[in-house]
Protein backbone atom coordinates (compact mmCIF):
# COMPACT_ATOMS: atom_id res chain seq x y z
CA UNK A 1 0.00 0.00 0.00
CA UNK A 2 3.00 2.30 0.38
CA UNK A 3 3.40 2.69 -3.35
CA UNK A 4 0.96 5.62 -3.49
CA UNK A 5 0.88 9.22 -2.24
CA UNK A 6 -0.60 9.90 1.16
CA UNK A 7 -3.02 12.62 -0.01
CA UNK A 8 -5.51 12.63 -2.84
CA UNK A 9 -4.01 13.93 -6.07
CA UNK A 10 -6.80 15.91 -7.73
CA UNK A 11 -5.10 15.56 -11.10
CA UNK A 12 -5.00 11.76 -10.92
CA UNK A 13 -8.26 11.41 -8.99
CA UNK A 14 -10.65 14.24 -9.98
CA UNK A 15 -13.45 12.85 -7.78
CA UNK A 16 -12.95 11.39 -4.30
CA UNK A 17 -14.13 7.88 -3.47
CA UNK A 18 -17.81 7.63 -2.62
CA UNK A 19 -17.24 6.25 0.86
CA UNK A 20 -20.87 6.41 1.93
CA UNK A 21 -22.30 4.43 -0.99
CA UNK A 22 -19.35 2.83 -2.80
CA UNK A 23 -18.20 -0.79 -2.69
CA UNK A 24 -14.92 -2.50 -3.47
CA UNK A 25 -14.91 -3.95 -6.99
CA UNK A 26 -12.37 -5.89 -9.01
CA UNK A 27 -10.87 -2.73 -10.52
CA UNK A 28 -9.67 -1.81 -7.04
CA UNK A 29 -7.28 -4.75 -7.21
CA UNK A 30 -6.32 -4.44 -10.86
CA UNK A 31 -3.22 -2.29 -10.50
CA UNK A 32 -4.67 0.74 -12.30
CA UNK A 33 -6.07 4.13 -11.38
CA UNK A 34 -8.90 2.71 -9.26
CA UNK A 35 -6.48 0.73 -7.15
CA UNK A 36 -4.17 3.70 -6.79
CA UNK A 37 -7.05 5.81 -5.54
CA UNK A 38 -8.23 3.17 -3.06
CA UNK A 39 -4.72 2.79 -1.66
CA UNK A 40 -4.13 6.51 -1.48
CA UNK A 41 -7.45 7.68 -0.04
CA UNK A 42 -8.11 4.85 2.42
CA UNK A 43 -4.80 3.28 3.40
CA UNK A 44 -2.31 6.09 2.71
CA UNK A 45 -4.26 8.77 4.52
CA UNK A 46 -5.01 6.59 7.55
CA UNK A 47 -1.56 5.05 8.06
CA UNK A 48 0.53 8.09 7.05
CA UNK A 49 4.00 8.14 8.65
CA UNK A 50 7.55 8.95 7.61
CA UNK A 51 8.35 5.38 6.54
CA UNK A 52 5.13 4.74 4.61
CA UNK A 53 5.45 8.06 2.80
CA UNK A 54 8.77 6.98 1.26
CA UNK A 55 6.52 5.68 -1.53
CA UNK A 56 8.38 2.45 -2.28
CA UNK A 57 7.42 -1.22 -2.24
CA UNK A 58 9.37 -1.59 0.98
CA UNK A 59 10.17 0.56 3.99
CA UNK A 60 13.70 1.51 5.00
CA UNK A 61 14.07 1.87 8.77
CA UNK A 62 17.04 2.88 10.93
CA UNK A 63 19.05 0.13 12.67
CA UNK A 64 18.19 -0.80 16.25
CA UNK A 65 20.45 -1.94 19.08
CA UNK A 66 19.87 -5.52 20.15
CA UNK A 67 18.50 -8.66 18.48
CA UNK A 68 15.69 -8.49 15.95
CA UNK A 69 12.42 -10.27 16.70
CA UNK A 70 9.81 -10.90 13.99
CA UNK A 71 6.34 -12.43 14.02
CA UNK A 72 3.52 -12.79 11.49
CA UNK A 73 -0.16 -13.63 11.77
CA UNK A 74 -3.37 -13.75 9.73
CA UNK A 75 -6.81 -12.52 10.81
CA UNK A 76 -9.98 -14.02 9.36
CA UNK A 77 -12.41 -13.25 12.18
CA UNK A 78 -16.16 -13.33 11.69
CA UNK A 79 -17.91 -10.99 12.31
CA UNK A 80 -15.59 -8.17 11.24
CA UNK A 81 -16.96 -5.89 13.98
CA UNK A 82 -17.61 -7.13 17.50
CA UNK A 83 -18.14 -5.74 21.01
CA UNK A 84 -14.85 -4.14 22.06
CA UNK A 85 -13.10 -4.09 18.68
CA UNK A 86 -12.89 -5.15 15.07
CA UNK A 87 -10.60 -7.05 12.73
CA UNK A 88 -8.39 -3.96 12.27
CA UNK A 89 -7.55 -3.24 15.90
CA UNK A 90 -7.30 -6.98 16.56
CA UNK A 91 -4.68 -7.39 13.82
CA UNK A 92 -2.55 -4.64 15.35
CA UNK A 93 -2.88 -5.84 18.94
CA UNK A 94 -2.31 -9.50 18.10
CA UNK A 95 0.95 -8.99 16.24
CA UNK A 96 2.30 -6.45 18.73
CA UNK A 97 1.64 -8.97 21.50
CA UNK A 98 3.31 -11.83 19.62
CA UNK A 99 6.50 -9.79 19.30
CA UNK A 100 6.33 -8.51 22.87
CA UNK A 101 6.00 -11.98 24.44
CA UNK A 102 9.73 -12.46 23.86
CA UNK A 103 10.39 -9.38 25.99
CA UNK A 104 11.12 -7.36 22.85
CA UNK A 105 10.01 -3.82 22.13
CA UNK A 106 7.76 -3.81 19.02
CA UNK A 107 8.95 -1.27 16.46
CA UNK A 108 7.13 -1.66 13.14
CA UNK A 109 4.20 -3.44 11.50
CA UNK A 110 3.30 -4.43 7.97
CA UNK A 111 -0.27 -5.09 6.83
CA UNK A 112 -1.61 -7.03 3.86
CA UNK A 113 -5.30 -6.90 2.94
CA UNK A 114 -7.26 -9.44 0.91
CA UNK A 115 -10.59 -7.73 0.23
CA UNK A 116 -13.72 -9.36 -1.11
CA UNK A 117 -15.46 -7.73 -4.05
CA UNK A 118 -18.57 -5.97 -2.79
CA UNK A 119 -17.26 -4.92 0.63
CA UNK A 120 -18.71 -1.47 1.41
CA UNK A 121 -16.04 1.22 1.27
CA UNK A 122 -17.45 2.59 4.53
CA UNK A 123 -16.69 -0.72 6.27
CA UNK A 124 -13.20 -0.85 4.80
CA UNK A 125 -12.43 2.69 5.93
CA UNK A 126 -13.83 1.98 9.40
CA UNK A 127 -11.51 -1.03 9.72
CA UNK A 128 -8.49 0.88 8.41
CA UNK A 129 -9.09 3.87 10.69
CA UNK A 130 -9.45 1.53 13.66
CA UNK A 131 -6.17 -0.12 12.70
CA UNK A 132 -4.48 3.26 12.36
CA UNK A 133 -5.78 4.41 15.75
CA UNK A 134 -4.58 1.19 17.39
CA UNK A 135 -1.09 1.40 15.89
CA UNK A 136 -0.67 5.06 16.85
CA UNK A 137 -1.94 4.48 20.38
CA UNK A 138 0.59 1.65 20.72
CA UNK A 139 3.40 3.71 19.19
CA UNK A 140 4.07 1.02 16.57
CA UNK A 141 3.59 2.38 13.02
CA UNK A 142 2.40 0.44 9.98
CA UNK A 143 5.25 1.06 7.55
CA UNK A 144 4.46 -1.10 4.51
CA UNK A 145 1.78 -3.37 3.12
CA UNK A 146 -0.19 -4.72 0.20
CA UNK A 147 -3.77 -4.80 -1.12
CA UNK A 148 -5.50 -7.50 -3.14
CA UNK A 149 -9.13 -7.89 -4.25
CA UNK A 150 -10.73 -11.29 -4.84
CA UNK A 151 -14.05 -12.27 -6.37
CA UNK A 152 -17.27 -12.10 -4.40
CA UNK A 153 -17.66 -15.06 -2.04
CA UNK A 154 -13.94 -15.81 -1.69
CA UNK A 155 -12.87 -13.75 1.34
CA UNK A 156 -15.81 -13.17 3.69
CA UNK A 157 -15.37 -9.40 3.62
CA UNK A 158 -11.69 -8.91 4.34
CA UNK A 159 -8.73 -10.93 5.57
CA UNK A 160 -5.72 -9.16 7.07
CA UNK A 161 -2.17 -10.47 7.46
CA UNK A 162 0.29 -8.55 9.58
CA UNK A 163 3.95 -8.90 10.43
CA UNK A 164 5.74 -7.24 13.30
CA UNK A 165 9.38 -6.41 13.92
CA UNK A 166 10.86 -5.62 17.32
CA UNK A 167 14.17 -5.42 19.14
CA UNK A 168 15.23 -7.60 22.06
CA UNK A 169 17.91 -6.51 24.51
CA UNK A 170 21.02 -8.66 24.65
CA UNK A 171 21.01 -11.04 27.59
CA UNK A 172 17.23 -11.20 27.95
CA UNK A 173 15.98 -14.77 27.42
CA UNK A 174 12.26 -15.50 27.73
CA UNK A 175 10.66 -18.58 26.20
CA UNK A 176 8.46 -21.62 26.64
CA UNK A 177 11.43 -23.92 27.07
CA UNK A 178 12.67 -22.02 30.15
CA UNK A 179 9.81 -22.86 32.54
CA UNK A 180 11.10 -24.60 35.68
CA UNK A 181 9.69 -26.73 38.50
CA UNK A 182 8.60 -24.43 41.32
CA UNK A 183 7.69 -21.49 39.05
CA UNK A 184 4.52 -19.56 39.79
CA UNK A 185 1.95 -19.10 37.03
CA UNK A 186 0.32 -15.68 36.64
CA UNK A 187 -2.37 -14.39 34.29
CA UNK A 188 -2.84 -10.70 33.55
CA UNK A 189 -6.62 -10.62 33.89
CA UNK A 190 -10.01 -12.22 33.32
CA UNK A 191 -10.16 -15.05 30.80
CA UNK A 192 -12.61 -15.91 28.02
CA UNK A 193 -13.84 -12.38 27.31
CA UNK A 194 -12.89 -12.31 23.62
CA UNK A 195 -14.31 -15.67 22.62
CA UNK A 196 -17.64 -15.10 24.35
CA UNK A 197 -17.91 -11.58 22.90
CA UNK A 198 -17.42 -13.00 19.40
CA UNK A 199 -19.90 -15.82 19.99
CA UNK A 200 -22.54 -13.46 21.35
CA UNK A 201 -22.27 -11.24 18.28
CA UNK A 202 -22.17 -14.10 15.79
CA UNK A 203 -25.12 -15.96 17.26
CA UNK A 204 -27.12 -12.86 18.33
CA UNK A 205 -27.04 -13.95 21.96
CA UNK A 206 -28.07 -11.50 24.66
CA UNK A 207 -26.64 -11.77 28.15
CA UNK A 208 -27.64 -9.75 31.21
CA UNK A 209 -24.27 -7.99 31.18
CA UNK A 210 -22.54 -6.84 28.02
CA UNK A 211 -19.41 -8.86 27.29
CA UNK A 212 -16.67 -7.11 25.32
CA UNK A 213 -13.49 -8.41 23.74
CA UNK A 214 -10.32 -7.95 25.76
CA UNK A 215 -8.28 -7.11 22.63
CA UNK A 216 -5.43 -4.86 23.77
CA UNK A 217 -1.69 -4.24 23.25
CA UNK A 218 0.36 -5.64 26.12
CA UNK A 219 3.88 -4.42 25.25
CA UNK A 220 3.93 -1.60 27.80
CA UNK A 221 2.88 -3.97 30.59
CA UNK A 222 5.57 -6.42 29.49
CA UNK A 223 8.20 -3.68 29.45
CA UNK A 224 7.34 -2.80 33.05
CA UNK A 225 7.39 -6.46 34.04
CA UNK A 226 10.80 -7.12 32.48
CA UNK A 227 12.31 -3.99 33.99
CA UNK A 228 11.03 -4.94 37.45
CA UNK A 229 11.76 -8.66 37.27
CA UNK A 230 14.34 -9.83 34.70
CA UNK A 231 14.03 -13.43 35.97
CA UNK A 232 10.75 -13.98 34.13
CA UNK A 233 11.07 -17.37 32.47
CA UNK A 234 8.19 -17.32 30.01
CA UNK A 235 5.48 -15.04 28.64
CA UNK A 236 2.71 -16.24 26.34
CA UNK A 237 -0.66 -14.91 25.19
CA UNK A 238 -3.42 -17.53 25.37
CA UNK A 239 -5.34 -16.79 22.18
CA UNK A 240 -6.93 -19.61 20.14
CA UNK A 241 -7.71 -22.55 22.40
CA UNK A 242 -7.51 -20.34 25.49
CA UNK A 243 -5.56 -21.26 28.61
CA UNK A 244 -6.13 -24.98 28.04
CA UNK A 245 -4.29 -25.10 24.71
CA UNK A 246 -1.57 -22.65 25.69
CA UNK A 247 -0.73 -24.33 28.99
CA UNK A 248 -0.63 -27.79 27.39
CA UNK A 249 1.67 -26.43 24.71
CA UNK A 250 3.99 -24.94 27.32
CA UNK A 251 3.98 -28.07 29.49
CA UNK A 252 5.11 -30.11 26.49
CA UNK A 253 7.66 -27.50 25.44
CA UNK A 254 9.33 -27.41 28.88
CA UNK A 255 8.70 -31.01 29.93
CA UNK A 256 6.94 -30.10 33.18
CA UNK A 257 3.54 -30.39 34.79
CA UNK A 258 1.28 -27.42 35.56
CA UNK A 259 -1.21 -27.17 38.40
CA UNK A 260 -3.98 -24.54 38.38
CA UNK A 261 -6.19 -23.45 41.26
CA UNK A 262 -9.79 -23.09 40.10
CA UNK A 263 -10.69 -20.55 42.77
CA UNK A 264 -7.79 -18.31 41.70
CA UNK A 265 -8.85 -18.08 38.05
CA UNK A 266 -10.19 -14.58 37.23
CA UNK A 267 -13.40 -15.12 35.25
CA UNK A 268 -16.08 -12.44 34.96
CA UNK A 269 -19.50 -13.57 36.20
CA UNK A 270 -21.06 -12.83 32.80
CA UNK A 271 -18.46 -14.96 31.02
CA UNK A 272 -18.81 -17.77 33.54
CA UNK A 273 -22.60 -17.67 33.17
CA UNK A 274 -22.40 -17.69 29.37
CA UNK A 275 -20.01 -20.65 29.42
CA UNK A 276 -22.31 -22.58 31.76
CA UNK A 277 -25.32 -21.80 29.56
CA UNK A 278 -23.52 -22.91 26.40
CA UNK A 279 -21.69 -25.87 27.91
CA UNK A 280 -18.26 -24.37 27.21
CA UNK A 281 -15.18 -24.65 29.43
CA UNK A 282 -13.86 -21.09 29.99
CA UNK A 283 -10.33 -22.50 30.00
CA UNK A 284 -10.77 -23.30 26.31
CA UNK A 285 -12.15 -19.90 25.29
CA UNK A 286 -9.94 -17.46 23.36
CA UNK A 287 -8.37 -14.29 24.73
CA UNK A 288 -6.78 -11.43 22.79
CA UNK A 289 -5.52 -9.11 25.52
CA UNK A 290 -4.18 -11.38 28.23
CA UNK A 291 -0.82 -12.95 28.99
CA UNK A 292 0.52 -15.83 31.05
CA UNK A 293 3.75 -15.30 32.98
CA UNK A 294 6.06 -17.83 34.64
CA UNK A 295 8.62 -16.73 37.22
CA UNK A 296 10.32 -18.06 40.37
CA UNK A 297 7.86 -18.43 43.21
CA UNK A 298 9.66 -15.91 45.42
CA UNK A 299 9.32 -13.25 42.70
CA UNK A 300 5.62 -13.82 42.02
CA UNK A 301 4.05 -11.31 44.43
CA UNK A 302 6.32 -8.48 43.28
CA UNK A 303 5.63 -9.30 39.64
CA UNK A 304 1.89 -9.46 40.33
CA UNK A 305 1.99 -5.96 41.79
CA UNK A 306 3.68 -4.64 38.64
CA UNK A 307 1.07 -6.30 36.44
CA UNK A 308 -1.83 -4.96 38.48
CA UNK A 309 -0.44 -1.43 38.24
CA UNK A 310 -0.06 -1.61 34.45
CA UNK A 311 -2.64 -0.84 31.76
CA UNK A 312 -4.86 -3.89 31.12
CA UNK A 313 -3.51 -5.71 34.19
CA UNK A 314 -5.72 -4.63 37.09
CA UNK A 315 -7.29 -8.09 37.44
CA UNK A 316 -4.01 -10.03 37.29
CA UNK A 317 -3.73 -13.06 39.55
CA UNK A 318 -1.45 -15.90 40.57
CA UNK A 319 -3.30 -18.98 39.32
CA UNK A 320 -0.97 -21.95 39.85
CA UNK A 321 2.49 -23.44 39.92
CA UNK A 322 4.86 -25.72 38.02
CA UNK A 323 5.64 -29.26 39.17
CA UNK A 324 7.79 -32.13 37.99
CA UNK A 325 5.67 -34.49 35.89
CA UNK A 326 7.02 -36.90 33.25
CA UNK A 327 3.50 -37.03 31.76
CA UNK A 328 3.55 -33.24 31.27
CA UNK A 329 -0.08 -32.86 32.36
CA UNK A 330 -2.02 -29.69 33.11
CA UNK A 331 -4.21 -30.28 36.17
CA UNK A 332 -6.91 -28.18 37.79
CA UNK A 333 -7.52 -28.28 41.54
CA UNK A 334 -11.25 -27.64 41.77
CA UNK A 335 -13.14 -25.69 44.38
CA UNK A 336 -14.61 -29.01 45.59
CA UNK A 337 -11.19 -30.37 46.52
CA UNK A 338 -10.97 -32.73 43.55
CA UNK A 339 -8.64 -32.59 40.59
CA UNK A 340 -9.13 -32.92 36.85
CA UNK A 341 -6.84 -32.96 33.85
CA UNK A 342 -7.14 -29.94 31.56
CA UNK A 343 -7.05 -31.37 28.06
CA UNK A 344 -6.24 -29.79 24.75
CA UNK A 345 -9.32 -28.43 22.99
CA UNK A 346 -10.89 -31.11 20.79
CA UNK A 347 -12.43 -29.72 17.61
CA UNK A 348 -13.49 -26.09 17.29
CA UNK A 349 -15.75 -24.68 19.97
CA UNK A 350 -15.51 -21.16 18.62
CA UNK A 351 -14.43 -20.97 14.95
CA UNK A 352 -13.08 -17.77 13.38
CA UNK A 353 -12.26 -15.92 16.60
CA UNK A 354 -9.10 -14.21 15.27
Amino acid sequence: MNEQPRRRDTRLFPRPLDIANGRVDMTHGGGGRAMAQLVSEIFGQAFDNEFLSQGNDMAVMPPADGRLVMSTDGYVISPLFFPGGDIGSLAVHGTINDVAMSGATPLYLSASFIIEEGLPLADLRRIVLSMADASRAAGVPIVTGDTKVVERGKADGVFISTAGVGVLADGLEIGGDRIQEGDAILVSGSIGDHGIAILSKRENLDFETAIESDSAPLHRMIRAMVEAEPEIHCLRDPTRGGLAATLNELANQSGVGLVLEEEALPIKPAVRGACELLGIDPLGVANEGKLLAFCPKDKAEALLAVMQAAPFGSDAAIIGHVVADPLKLVRLETSFGSERVVEWLNGEQLPRIC
